[in-house]
């Protein structure tokens, strides 16, 4: 199947800041692709567990006082009697109000969510607006008719009282941005301007601009002006079509000599249309473009405008440790920079689609995407309260309102992020099919599946077949959206899929850890196209996907930590990530490296060999950790993707040089410990060394050593603050742990600190943690109001250790 498409970007090698800067200033403008757009989060009003259901009963007088976006479950502490699933975080009801009063003369008004978590509710001066239960999708509702003079009240429930209700942790609340978008009585409908590409070459493209627009009178006719300009602002194609109430057009644009969004080179046009009518402008709106085509092959695989890509993919949950599901956009950044740094080029968002802005960043970095609908059908799956996998679960979830929402959810993820290039397929569930969780099938006594199945055939169970006939449903839907992307599903049950139409209902079959069926189902279903849409860090699993021409990728679980599908209390997660909790990257995203990287990658880890002489085996999972008692028997393992590696104390070899290992990805060596300077060389096969690696025997802690990602602050920006656990030398102290107090002056604030670690269960909000590894992060936010020129200070100290500030300045 040849997928043309047309998007936006920014080259990735533009100061990473700007990246920030101009995603949201595009967001802003063009949220729903209409209007006026204007920031909506200030000044709101918060209740939780509000005792009414009624609207009409809300007195807000004594309510606390916040900006959006908000999160109330990241507030309150985890506890062991709560949800291993969510984290072990609440939920519960919640009201939010806004007074506020309309100061502009147009006529139309329209309130847009981002995302709010779940079940909500909007009321406007009392009337009801709507009710949209998933917590995921972005909404907008048409506030015109009980809009009043003078001032207007907002209110919004959200009912997350069915705690345990998704696999991973959620969030609860308001926890994206909020728009109010004014336009006149003529205009664009919201998510009405959609565009691909098609017939791209070196020298021409067509781009396929559809538009569609409202008015008053359904007979109006209106014409609509389209032009694409350059990265530089140049105008390269321009064109006109006349407009309908409610039917849309298509104006095509011929680029000559276009430049291609790729993944080292995301260049990115911006897509200007404008309304008329009567001759007069009355909406304009604008998005990127980027233009780029897709490829996907049962036997060749997956082709990016016209070269063969092996899809180094991750899966993201949408939370960051400390700040829960309120990621600032900066946070989100620094991962997808690190994540791409060691090589990865493609991104799941698991399992649901994510704030407009990372889609955003992911344009402009050059990784693309697979969004994702959901990960529940029409049956709740088992939630896990003690632990995952771990005694008896719940069944709470978001099936209930499946059979009335699934439809619009699906199609409103297409419609609103159908003009982001990053996004390369859709995917219309995630592990649906997971065997006896809930459908069952006959197949499951005949054969056996990688995935836990529960047991054997159930004939109590939902009966299997219904996975396709759903996905038959839902599959059309995106289509008759966006016909230039393939759809996709996640599947966990490929044996009992294949029983059923589902694979037969989309285009490209994602596996979930079912590497071992690769080569059976391309042979049995030889047009099929196939991938790893989950898998493991296992070495092998990526050799099933270098060593097989038709297995395009693969998407490694996780990118990053995330909240949730923890284990026995205490667990914060599941431990899967690349990078944890603080966005720091653990040794499995360095041995990563080694496989996904195009340059040269060496690592040093070590572990402590079992005193009984078992083989501890060749662990991916190393920490770059050399202090032991002298003498100790210890395995130093290498991950690297040179030829060979020698391994060096002092300067003297230790270790003699070992050819790359074919079998495990990592070459190692047993030692017994004596400190000193531990380095590693790699080398290629002329013996030149490429790449070097260095642990340091560190002292006590002695001080604290810090810095942040940035020296200036925009308002409203937030920067991270680095504290290393040194000792004398200035050597980070991996073993160091020591309680640290954040205090600052000036106008910002702590937004909490973040030490990575999996089982730390005290509250990360306040102003001291404790270090992991030697290290901690403080995520620091400028007020919005922050005056340019100003400083704020933020101090870093810990009992019996020198301490130490660092400076921000605010800028414009």
């Amino acid at each position: 199947m040849l997928i043309g498409n047309i998007y936006n970007s920014h080259l990735v090698r533009r100061v990473l800041a700007a990246l920030v800067l101009s995603a949201t200033a595009l967001s802003a403008a063009a949220q729903l692709s209409m209007g006026t757009a204007t920031l909506f989060n200030d000044d709101w009003r918060f209740s939780l567990d509000h005792a009414t259901d009624a609207v009409t009963a809300l007195d807000d007088s004594q309510w606390r006082r916040l900006a959006l976006p908000h999160d109330w479950s990241i507030e309150a502490q985890p506890s062991p009697t709560l949800n291993a699933c969510t984290g072990y975080f609440p939920g519960g009801i919640a009201w939010y109000t806004k007074h506020f009063t309309i100061n502009d003369a147009l006529p139309v008004h329209y309130i847009y969510f981002e995302g709010v978590y779940n079940r909500s509710e909007v009321y406007l001066n009392g009337h009801l607006l709507g009710k949209r239960p998933n917590g995921y999708v972005s909404f907008y509702y048409d506030m015109t008719p009980y809009l009043v003079e003078g001032e207007n009240v907002l209110a919004v429930r959200v009912d997350h009282s069915r705690e345990a209700d998704s696999r991973w942790y959620t969030g609860s609340g308001i926890y994206r941005d909020v728009y109010i978008v004014g336009a006149a009585a003529t205009h664009f409908e919201p998510w009405g301007l959609g565009w691909s590409a098609s017939d791209i070459s070196a020298r021409r493209a067509t781009v396929n601009v559809s538009l569609s627009a409202t008015a008053p009178d359904a007979a109006a006719k209106m014409t609509a002006a389209v032009t694409l300009c350059d990265a530089a602002g140049k105008v390269v194609a321009t064109g006109k079509t006349h407009l309908t109430a409610g039917k849309a057009a298509t104006v095509r644009l011929t680029v000559k000599n276009p430049q291609l969004w790729d993944l080292d080179t995301p260049y990115l046009y911006t897509l200007t249309a404008s309304l008329q009518s009567a001759g007069t402008e009355v909406d304009k709106t604008q998005t990127r473009v980027g233009l780029r085509s897709l490829r996907f092959d049962a036997n060749t695989g997956f082709e990016l405008n016209g070269r063969n890509v092996k899809v180094k993919g991750v899966c993201l949950h949408h939370d960051a440790g400390v700040l829960g599901s309120v990621v600032p956009p900066e946070v989100y950044r620094r991962r997808l920079v690190a994540l791409k740094a060691i090589g990865v080029n493609a991104i799941r968002m698991s399992h649901n689609p994510q704030a407009p802005y990372v889609y955003d960043l992911c344009d402009e970095l050059g990784l693309l995407v697979m969004d994702e609908a959901s990960d529940e059908w029409e049956f709740p799956k088992r939630k896990w309260v003690k632990g995952w996998n771990v005694g008896t679960p719940k069944f709470e979830g978001t099936y209930d309102f499946f059979e009335e929402w699934i439809e619009r959810d699906v199609a409103d993820m297409v419609r609103r992020d159908r003009n982001h290039p990053c996004v390369a397929f859709w995917s219309i569930g995630n592990e649906v099919d997971y065997p006896n969780d809930p459908y069952s099938h006959p197949i499951l006594d005949s054969i056996s599946i990688n995935q836990p199945n529960f047991g054997g055939y159930d004939p109590k169970a939902p009966n299997a077949e219904r996975i396709g006939v759903i996905a038959n449903r839902l599959a059309p839907i995106v289509r008759a959206i966006d016909s230039s992307r393939p759809v996709t599903g996640a599947l966990a049950g490929v044996v009992m899929s294949n029983q059923t139409t589902y694979p037969q209902a989309v285009d490209i079959v994602g596996y979930n850890y079912t590497e071992d069926r690769y080569a059976i189902d391309h042979a049995t279903y030889p047009d099929r196209v196939i991938y790893g849409s989950e898998n493991t860090h296992d070495y092998r699993a990526w050799r099933a996907v270098t060593d097989n021409d038709y297995i395009f990728g693969q998407f490694i679980w996780t990118g990053t930590e995330y909240l949730g599908e923890a284990g026995v209390w205490p667990s914060r997660g599941l431990g899967t990530g690349m990078l944890d909790f603080a966005g720091y990257l653990k040794p499995r995203g360095k041995f990563r490296a080694a496989l996904w990287s195009a340059s040269p990658v060496a690592y040093l880890g070590t572990y402590l060999m079992p005193a009984d002489g078992r083989d501890p085996g060749l662990s991916i999972d190393a920490d770059a950790l050399w202090n032991y008692d002298e003498g100790s028997h210890v395995r130093v393992v290498c991950y690297t993707n040179a030829a060979t590696a020698r391994l060096l104390l002092d300067g003297k070899e230790i270790g003699a040089a070992k050819p790359y290992d074919e079998a495990s990805g990592i070459i190692a060596w047993d030692v017994d410990y004596r400190p000193g300077v531990l380095s590693v060389e790699a080398c290629d096969g002329s013996g030149a060394v490429v790449a070097t690696d260095t642990i340091a025997t560190s002292g006590r802690p002695y001080a604290l050593r810090v810095s942040s990602d940035v020296t200036t602050l925009a308002p409203g920006a937030t920067a991270h603050v680095f504290i290393d656990v040194v000792d004398d030398a200035g050597r980070l102290v991996t073993l160091g742990d020591n309680d640290i107090s954040c205090h600052t002056t000036g106008a910002v604030r702590l937004l909490g600190l973040e030490n990575g670690s999996n089982h730390d269960m005290s509250d990360h909000t306040d102003s001291h943690q404790r270090a992991y590894k030697g290290r901690l992060v403080a995520y620091i936010k400028a007020d919005k109001d922050a005056a340019a020129g100003s400083q704020a200070t933020i101090t870093l100290n810990a009992p019996l250790l020198m301490g130490a500030d660092i400076r921000l300045t605010i800028r414009p």
